[in-house]
């Protein structure tokens, strides 16, 4: 069973459940892609932040639309049948299951949470998929994840794996989190891949200062975590895995779908990600 180890940079590790008095990340993230499942305290981050950022909401459709290219990337090319999903939030359109169990519809899905409310929505959602699972788990301590019984149970770590981090790691205000996240990838067979993304300062002139302001007000908003790391940060969560290319880009960069004729606002220019794989 997990432990009762909590990550110290990480406000998180602390789970928020529903308690209308603080913020969730959940229902934060749920409310900037224009979901239900919110309260007033987490609109009231959005809020707060839009007033530096008007386009905040941009920073959590990125970082989704991310996550499905990649997803659909690792199942595809990859080959890569079996997902850790880490910090999945509440179910919206385009889960990590449905995106890669339409390419494969034997692909099995773990997704890793430790918010009650989290926990109670996706276990209703997943009640009738037989290959896609819920396990409550701090995923800033990776032994917990790693060991949990139902993680074990659906994981063959003696084949690659994918393990999703997408937008959880600015969440982690330590500065040991590349630590932390070698500690999931050795853990892992050649072959395997870590798909990731971050918000990100590109220290620039021009957005570094809003990227700090941004920081700034989500670390002191009532969701207290929103941390905005340079790209030499975010890669050293990659470890020494082989990037793919473009490596760590801007999330609407990654290998968009079309090509892009709408330019990127500033926000849209300040979340990053990339996909590693394990040789």
């Amino acid at each position: 069973m997990p432990s009762t180890r909590r990550a110290s940079g990480a406000p998180s590790s602390d789970p928020v459940g529903i308690d209308t008095t603080r913020a969730s990340i959940a229902r934060v993230y749920d409310a900037a892609l224009g979901g239900t499942d919110n309260y007033a305290i987490d609109r009231e981050v959005l809020a707060q932040v839009a007033r530096a950022a008007p386009e905040v909401k941009d920073l959590a459709w990125s970082n989704r639309q991310f996550l499905i290219r990649a997803a659909r990337f690792v199942v595809d090319q990859l080959r890569i049948d079996q997902f850790i999903d880490c910090g999945s939030g509440l179910p919206t359109a385009e889960n990590t299951h449905q995106v890669v169990q339409r390419l494969n519809d034997e692909a099995t899905v773990v997704y890793v949470d430790n918010d009650p409310v989290v926990l109670a929505h996706g276990r209703a959602l997943l009640e009738e998929n037989e290959r896609t699972h819920l396990v409550d788990a701090d995923i800033f301590v990776p032994e917990d994840v790693l060991g949990h019984e139902g993680v074990r149970k659906h994981i063959d770590f003696d084949r690659p794996v994918a393990l999703l981090h997408v937008g959880t790691w600015h969440h982690y205000l330590d500065d040991d989190a590349p630590d932390l996240m070698r500690r999931y990838i050795e853990a892992f067979a050649p072959g395997s891949a870590v798909v990731l993304s971050h918000f990100f300062d590109p220290e620039t002139a021009e957005l570094s200062p809003l990227a700090r302001r941004m920081e700034e007000l989500f670390i002191h908003s009532p969701m207290g975590s929103g941390r905005f790391r340079t790209r030499a940060q975010i890669e050293a969560l990659f470890g020494d895995l082989r990037m793919i290319e473009p490596g760590v880009a801007l999330c609407d960069l990654w290998w968009p779908d079309g090509p892009k004729i709408r330019p990127l606002n500033q926000v849209e220019q300040c979340i990053a990600g990339g996909v590693g794989v394990k040789e």
